[in-house]
């Protein structure tokens, strides 16, 4: 009996030592296989679709600090509403530590100071104190001054297309890209009346491969909006549940044409959520969590390219 117990003991011991050699080897091999990539000529263009979704947009920071830890270069950043805020920082600074610091430094009444700049002309709040904000944090830029080519998406009120912008002041642009119908006053730019891009673009994948992405990596906010555990003997709730599943389809068809799909699992409910921006450590989590378990599909697709 002893001796059966023994080898068994030395079975597992063994077994044990392969597997940490098997994890050794495999921990060796990513690194020679992201050093190689990394030096390749023919490395390609990682463009990031940063999608809409109020606060739940924190998240993008996560996806953006993971790409970071692999050592992901990223070429372009088109973004949607708070895509195009989280998007412009980044593209301004090229540190995603300043922008989670500058997120989790921003405590409910701060943000509240920045949106509350009521107008009662086609919107409640003005913008003027957000713009203003964004335009502090990017130190006035130009999209000619950025780190990297970035583009935010807002929608003509007029014709209801997307209209992606580039050029110019990059805080006007941001103010236009997150000017939430009825809630935001829209943005005169040009011939246009620009509201909220998610309107027409929830996700930008188009306007990410616009700006040469040869992968593109979108971050769909619009996804965990469904539980059988909610009641719908509110009225409130089954319109706000009749919003969501708009933009669960409308997201849904601007990632078909991805190459890579980053879904957070963020349940916040309604459209802006800026309240929920207290939850910004477990919300930036939640993109990390997200974009780890798409980083072998990202490789794979690195590799088919090249």
């Amino acid at each position: 009996m002893s001796q059966s117990v023994t080898l068994l003991s030395e079975a597992k011991r063994q077994g044990f030592y392969e597997m940490l050699q098997f994890e050794q080897n495999l921990d060796s091999m990513n690194k020679e296989v992201n050093q190689k990539l990394r030096s390749s000529k023919s490395f390609p263009r990682i463009g990031l679709a940063l999608g809409s979704g109020g606060a739940k947009g924190l998240a993008h920071i996560g996806v953006i600090k993971v790409l970071e830890h692999h050592k992901i270069p990223i070429f372009c950043i088109a973004g949607s509403s708070i895509g195009a805020l989280v998007g412009s920082l980044y593209a301004s600074h090229r540190d995603i530590g300043f922008v989670e610091n500058l997120a989790l430094s921003s405590n409910w009444r701060q943000i509240l100071s920045f949106i509350m700049d009521p107008c009662f002309g086609g919107g409640f709040l003005s913008g003027k104190k957000v713009e203003d904000f964004v335009r502090v944090e990017l130190k006035s830029k130009r999209f000619s001054d950025l780190s990297f080519d970035f583009s935010a998406v807002a929608t003509d009120l007029k014709t209801g297309e997307a209209v992606i912008l580039q050029d110019g002041d990059v805080a006007t642009a941001v103010r236009a890209s997150i000017s939430v119908p009825l809630v935001f006053k829209p943005v005169i730019f040009g011939k246009y009346l620009l509201a909220d891009g998610g309107l027409s673009e929830p996700v930008p994948v188009q306007a990410a491969r616009a700006l040469g992405a040869d992968i593109v990596i979108a971050v769909n906010l619009d996804t965990h909006y469904f539980s059988s555990k909610r009641s719908w003997n509110n009225f409130y709730h089954v319109a706000e549940q009749s919003v969501n599943i708009l933009r669960y389809h409308k997201a849904k068809s601007c990632v078909l044409n991805a190459d890579v799909v980053v879904e957070p699992a963020v349940s916040i409910r309604g459209l802006i959520g800026w309240k929920d921006f207290l939850l910004n450590k477990k919300i930036i989590q939640s993109g990390e969590k997200a974009m780890e378990k798409v980083i072998p599909l990202l490789q794979q697709r690195i590799f088919s390219f090249m």
